[in-house]
């Protein structure tokens, strides 16, 4: 799942910004609400966390235009305002939740996960496929109720696709879910994480799998891969 956290506090926001990255989400950080608006424009979020004293204007302004042109993405409000009013205000304005600084950084993941869990939102506790079931809270995978063993991007990848389960999703829309704009991401980054994650499927002896449609992209379905079907490169992320 991948966040925008707009705050201008640099050392809050890299220490929330790492915090959030080892709880499983892919976080884009910036510190104005003119770079929040240039992100918004070119890359989906599945939340944003929005601090509200930003250096060039409020951030109920920048609530306010993105609701204003029907973006629905969930907001949860991180600020140092914590009178009655000011919540009001920012929840009537279209935020989803209000978090009041200093804020523990499990209670921040906790409620990122609640406003993902709605409906039409990103975020299902248990999400299966055949027997591999993935518990997005705890963030474990397993297979026919065995533990499986997958690295932070391997797991991130797994519930990506499990979220799409059936539909094919494009490299592109990997990239953008997996990876934040600071991130180096290699040619052929994509097809040797997914090639490493249908081997550990394939290995834990997973009815589901991933599967390759050359020049579209990938789709996990139960369905067992064809012949030859999704050979990636085995070599260097």
């Amino acid at each position: 799942m991948r966040l925008l956290l707009i705050e201008d506090n640099r050392r809050l926001a890299t220490l929330t910004a790492e915090g959030l990255g080892k709880a499983g989400f892919a976080v884009d950080l910036v510190h104005s609400a003119e770079d929040a608006s240039a992100a918004l424009a070119v890359a989906g979020f599945d939340a944003v966390l929005l601090d509200l004293g930003l250096p060039d204007a409020d951030g109920l302004t920048l609530l306010s235009a993105l609701r204003a042109r029907a973006d629905a993405t969930p907001v949860l409000i991180l600020t140092a305002r914590d009178c009655v009013d000011d919540r009001v205000r920012g929840l009537n304005l279209g935020a989803d939740d209000y978090l009041v600084k200093p804020f523990a950084l499990e209670e921040l993941v906790a409620r990122i996960r609640a406003l993902l869990r709605r409906p039409g939102a990103a975020l299902g506790m248990v999400l299966q496929q055949g027997n591999l079931a993935f518990d997005s809270a705890a963030r474990l995978a397993s297979v026919a109720g065995k533990p499986l063993d997958l690295s932070r991007r391997e797991l991130d990848a797994l519930e990506l696709l499990l979220r799409r389960a059936g539909r094919v999703v494009s490299k592109a829309a990997l990239e953008n879910g997996l990876y934040s704009f600071g991130e180096e991401v290699g040619s052929n980054a994509v097809e040797v994480l997914i090639h490493r994650l249908r081997k550990r499927l394939q290995a834990a002896g997973a009815t589901a799998g991933v599967q390759t449609l050359r020049g579209i992209g990938y789709i996990l379905t139960e369905t067992p891969l064809e012949k030859g079907a999704g050979k990636e490169a085995e070599s260097g992320e």
